[in-house]
């Protein structure tokens, strides 16, 4: 006979756990059946490992390539990549413990079982050869790298993020197929440890879903780097030659082929459902197969809710908190929540970063009844990045034209994920252009930015003085 529970969790990621705490702290009794390591994506393969690697990178080509005047640096600095890997690999463990693992534990009212999961009925999972019935399901099974159709792929030696993150020894050169988000964090994160790295992009800028200015400087700053990047690529086949991998592509009608002793595949992420036989509880995925949701988070069968990664774009770790808690409280408790995407932030984490939120200027246009107006500032009109030698970057604001409510805001810049969240209030709570000039910023700071990019649609900044900031 199959064990009962109020709410089975199917998954242990993010969503998993946030679902999990709300389960607890409503008196529920829950059951969590994970299948991966502890924790998800996030703190073993995703944003917490790479971010170190991305730091650790970032520190030593600043050092070794644009040092402050006066900094010399006569011994020369060198890279230990293994240690590099072994440090990582111990704060990731140490995030897991904690955030993770000592978490659940403390978690009295819900239950683990490591395993796939995959529903049986309406109302039942099966997991380990066991049986579990649930009154209501949250399911958080996350996603997984996706492979391309490119002819001779499933041939060649590839990495995805997983096993990129994990390399025994550094490669001498690689090549990064997608310069969206992931791709050309990997692809900085290697240049600046010393690996050669040619990025192939298959639409016409990287990171086409934002704002044009973001792209085109941002491309030119990978450059500087030494990064080759290469737009409008169509990828024709992948062939191993020994050691190297060879990658035949059509870029602007010319047939090119490039080598590398690495090759990232960096072209998106999969929803994980194939192995969970949800035809069975009546649950509809889409076509690019996430879980079919509506704003509640609740599946085409009542009972049954998802969240994260599972659901499709956006990919996102807080995005997956926020839906696991709405999912969970929905669930247990009817609540009725919401899901809001629309004053979700995201980032870039290359150095400059990349940050927005909300409406860039394409699709503030493109909507109905909005007549929109768009200002930007380059980081060498702000004094903080002038006083830290970084002027690369800028910020741009996407307002209503008539009552300068701010509908986006779009940074690039260094710490730009830290500077988005005065735009995510912005937008959030339909704040103007004049709230944000009437709010004193800290001097000197690169959040002024903002300050200026909102002022620039009123008065020409370059005649301020710092103390009209």
């Amino acid at each position: 006979m199959a064990k009962r529970y109020d709410l089975v969790i199917v998954g242990g990621g993010a969503a998993a756990f946030s679902a999990a705490i709300r389960a607890d702290r409503n008196g529920v009794r829950a059951l969590m059946i994970d299948g991966g390591t502890i924790g998800g994506t996030c703190v073993n393969v995703g944003c917490v490992p790479s971010k170190r690697l991305l730091a650790v990178g970032d520190e030593f080509f600043r050092v070794t390539n644009r040092p402050f005047k006066g900094l010399r640096f006569e011994d020369g600095w060198s890279v230990d990549f293994r240690s590099v890997i072994r440090s990582k690999d111990r704060m990731v463990g140490a995030l897991r413990r904690a955030k993770y693992a000592d978490v659940l534990t403390s978690l009295k009212g819900v239950e683990r079982v490591r395993g796939q999961a995959s529903f049986t009925s309406s109302h039942e999972v099966k997991a380990n050869g066991e049986r579990y019935s649930g009154d209501k399901f949250v399911i958080a099974t996350g996603s997984s790298p996706a492979v391309p159709q490119i002819p001779g792929i499933r041939d060649v030696s590839y990495l995805t993020n997983v096993e990129a993150l994990s390399l025994p020894n550094r490669p001498d050169s690689m090549i990064v197929l997608g310069g969206r988000a992931l791709g050309l964090e990997f692809a900085q994160m290697y240049q600046h440890l010393g690996t050669q790295v040619t990025v192939l992009q298959r639409s016409d800028r990287i990171l086409p879903d934002e704002e044009p200015e973001i792209s085109h400087h941002l491309e030119s700053y990978l450059k500087d780097d030494g990064i080759d990047v290469h737009t409008n690529v169509d990828i024709l086949s992948a062939q191993q030659r020994g050691k190297r991998t060879m990658i035949t592509a059509r870029i602007e009608d010319r047939r090119r082929t490039f080598q590398a002793d690495a090759l990232l595949l960096a072209t998106g992420r999969t929803p994980n459902t194939d192995t969970l036989n949800l035809a069975a509880a009546g649950v509809a995925v889409k076509d690019d197969k996430g879980v079919k949701v509506d704003v509640e988070m609740r599946s085409t069968a009542p009972h049954v809710f998802a969240a994260g990664d599972v659901v499709g774009k956006p990919m996102l770790e807080t995005t997956a908190a926020k839906e696991g808690y709405i999912a969970a409280e929905n669930a247990i408790a009817n609540r009725g929540l919401k899901m809001d995407y629309r004053a979700v932030p995201h980032a870039v984490f290359t150095n400059p970063a990349v940050a927005s939120v909300g409406l860039t200027d394409a699709q503030a246009n493109a909507a109905t009844g909005v007549r929109c107006s768009c200002n930007t500032v380059l980081l060498e009109q702000v004094p903080k990045p002038v006083i830290v030698d970084d002027t690369r970057g800028l910020v741009k604001i996407v307002a209503e034209a008539e009552s300068h409510r701010i509908i986006g805001v779009h940074v690039l810049a260094s710490l730009a994920p830290d500077m988005i969240h005065e735009g995510v209030l912005a937008v959030k709570q339909g704040l103007t252009l004049e709230d944000i000039i009437d709010t004193v910023h800290v001097f000197p700071t690169h959040s002024e930015a903002i300050k200026l990019a909102a002022l620039s649609f009123f008065e020409d900044i370059d005649k301020l003085s710092c103390c009209a900031l």
